[in-house]
């Protein structure tokens, strides 16, 4: 296997929160290899959630995690969004900005609790769909699919999506291993067929004119569990494992993984004035602040009906 590398090869002990491209342009096809573990317990602690939420959001982070680092633009961010309705969770939203993550999920604890130790994706979501959407800042462009919440496992869903939102035939596999007081690691793989190159043609041909896929979906199939999460383990020799005797792999150069969040107290004054006035006297407590907790971070701030009274003197109502 010829392979190019196009940056400086991480040290041997980072072989965690990275993302690794590669592309295999005799197959025709783009992969993706991440792992995550402080940056994703750091996401995990913001919240006192059950193992089996945990879990669900560790693998919606990692898909997460997949997607975002298809984005050619360095400003551009990738939504994932799972909602139901009657489901345990009612909701489960991650972000992903240049390598910059957040996630949490909204749920009904007692009926949760009511539930066999690992339930299933259905049984924790029931009916829904799964949205996901790319925001390319830079050219203004925004892409969104939607598409039944099925399959047994977020990494089944998102196949779904790709075959019937974007036509692209797609791998993905999703591994979780660890808890709350010993840390987490996450790993995930993702390979795509996409005819000439890249950027692809018009889709539709992928599955007609290129009998390759099934090749590489079969050997990127036999990646192991243990072998996605294992922190000892570059990303670089999972690729060699699965393709080694391919022509030629290009790998791209590591991404860095982070946990982050955008909450910003000015951007929260700003939308709490532009309600009326009475309006927010209504939200204030007894002393005139008015409580807003960011659902990401769980972090909470208090913003004085004065100040937003000084917004509108500054700037108008904005």
């Amino acid at each position: 296997m010829a392979s190019t590398y196009d940056g400086p090869t991480p040290p041997p002990t980072e072989h965690l929160d990275q993302a690794l491209g590669f592309m295999i342009p005799g197959r025709h096809a783009r992969g993706r290899v991440v792992r995550i573990g402080p940056a994703l317990d750091s996401i995990l602690s913001r919240h006192a959630y059950p193992p089996a939420i945990e879990r669900v959001l560790a693998e919606a982070l990692t898909l997460t995690a997949l997607l975002g680092s298809l984005l050619k633009d360095a400003a551009g961010q990738l939504t994932l969004q799972a909602q139901t309705e009657g489901g345990v969770i009612d909701l489960l939203v991650c972000d992903y900005r240049a390598g910059v993550m957040r996630g949490y999920v909204r749920h009904d604890a007692e009926r949760l609790a009511e539930m066999p130790v690992d339930p299933s994706l259905f049984a924790l979501f029931g009916p829904g769909y799964l949205a996901i959407t790319f925001d390319q800042v830079t050219s203004g462009e925004r892409y969104q699919g939607i598409v039944p919440l099925e399959g047994a496992s977020l990494a089944e869903a998102a196949e779904r999506y790709f075959a019937q939102s974007e036509q692209i035939p797609s791998l993905v596999r999703l591994s979780i291993v660890g808890n709350a007081r010993d840390g987490h690691v996450a790993g995930g793989l993702m390979i795509q067929h996409l005819p000439e190159g890249e950027e692809g043609r018009d889709r539709i041909h992928t599955r007609l004119d290129h009998p390759e896929w099934d090749h590489v979906a079969v050997l990127a199939s036999t990646a192991k569990p243990e072998e996605l999460s294992d922190p000892t383990l570059p990303l670089t020799d999972i690729v060699w494992r699965l393709f080694h005797e391919e022509d030629e792999v290009r790998v791209l150069p590591p991404a860095t993984l982070t946990r982050g969040c955008r909450c910003n107290p000015d951007h929260f004054r700003d939308v709490l004035a532009r309600f009326p006035e009475d309006e927010r006297i209504g939200m204030a407590d007894d002393a005139g602040v008015i409580e807003v907790a960011c659902e990401f971070c769980s972090s909470k701030y208090g913003i004085t009906l004065e100040s937003l009274a000084a917004v509108e003197v500054d700037g108008g109502t904005t």
